[in-house]
């Protein structure tokens, strides 16, 4: 036993104030939040009542969440479809070999360096959906270009503007993808290619067969990173639009419901994003450790 304590003790010890921390900060806080939402505090006045999942189910009925889900649900397969393909698009093309590639990898990285917040800003002006004689940003460039079919209310446009919001978090993630599928495209072995060549592979066997392979568990972390990032979208839309129900998301909800002392709802939002990322996040723990476990 002795042998033992001194084995773990100081360990233990060591690791004390985090563990300490983290309960208190983050799953007490956590625990808190859940218990506020099966509550019936809806105003400054504390809770009275154990609702259950009374909250829950009322927020499910409500229209306008189901409205924010939709925005939600849009935003994040362009956001998602679009870092991943330009990503993947822009490492290829380095891999292959460009003149100056120190330059362009540090062009695509650069919008990763600004917050969302400073790019907000910025696009804000570049998507303003006035169009005509009063157009600015991308539709004033259209307009100059003699492309004025191209001109659109961006994200006044209904039903899919939440397409346009995530112009700007492409603009600003896709270069992270890049990095990631770059530094699975210099992992490969090169021999492993030429093998592929001196057996008779065509260009697209050799990605089909050889390359995308290797690239699965990159473009794996790739998505699951993207989209935790989608579901929780909330400064972005703030700089560019302010909390409006047309670009309305849970995250954004949320914050209507804190700032309107309604702290059972907004309990209750915040409790079900924690669980939409869970279940993006939670299965790839689980498969990272299964492999970690298998190559071990």
């Amino acid at each position: 036993m002795k042998k033992g304590y001194k084995n773990w003790g100081p360990p233990l010890l060591l690791i004390a104030p985090t563990i300490v921390v983290l309960g208190i900060f983050v799953y007490g806080l956590i625990g808190a939040n859940i218990s506020v939402s099966l509550s019936n505090r809806n105003s400054l006045v504390p809770a009275t009542e154990f609702v259950g999942l009374d909250n829950y189910f009322a927020l499910f009925a409500e229209e306008r969440f189901i409205h924010s889900l939709q925005n939600l649900g849009v935003f994040t397969v362009f956001f998602i479809g679009g870092t991943m393909i330009f990503g993947f698009l822009w490492a290829w093309m380095l891999d292959k070999g460009v003149t100056a590639e120190g330059v362009f990898r540090s062009v695509f990285l650069f919008p990763m360096a600004i917050s969302f917040v400073a790019s907000g800003v910025v696009w804000r002006w570049l998507l303003n959906s006035a169009e005509g004689d009063r157009a600015s940003g991308l539709n004033r460039v259209f307009e100059n270009l003699g492309l004025d079919f191209l001109q659109n209310s961006w994200w006044n446009e209904p039903g899919w503007g939440m397409a346009a919001i995530a112009l700007p978090a492409i603009w600003q993630l896709a270069g992270y993808v890049m990095a990631l599928f770059l530094s699975g495209f210099r992992g490969i072995p090169e021999e492993l290619r030429e093998a592929a060549r001196m057996d008779g592979a065509t260009e697209w066997k050799l990605y089909r067969y050889v390359i995308f392979p290797q690239l699965s568990p990159v473009a794996l972390s790739a998505l699951i990173i993207v989209g935790h990032m989608s579901l929780k979208v909330f400064d972005l839309i703030m700089a560019i639009t302010k909390s409006i129900y047309q670009t309305e998301v849970p995250a954004t909800y949320l914050w209507v419901a804190l700032t309107s002392n309604d702290y059972a709802k907004s309990a209750t939002i915040a409790t079900i994003l924690l669980l939409f990322v869970a279940v993006v996040i939670v299965p790839y723990l689980i498969y990272t450790a299964r492999a970690e476990k298998r190559q071990g």
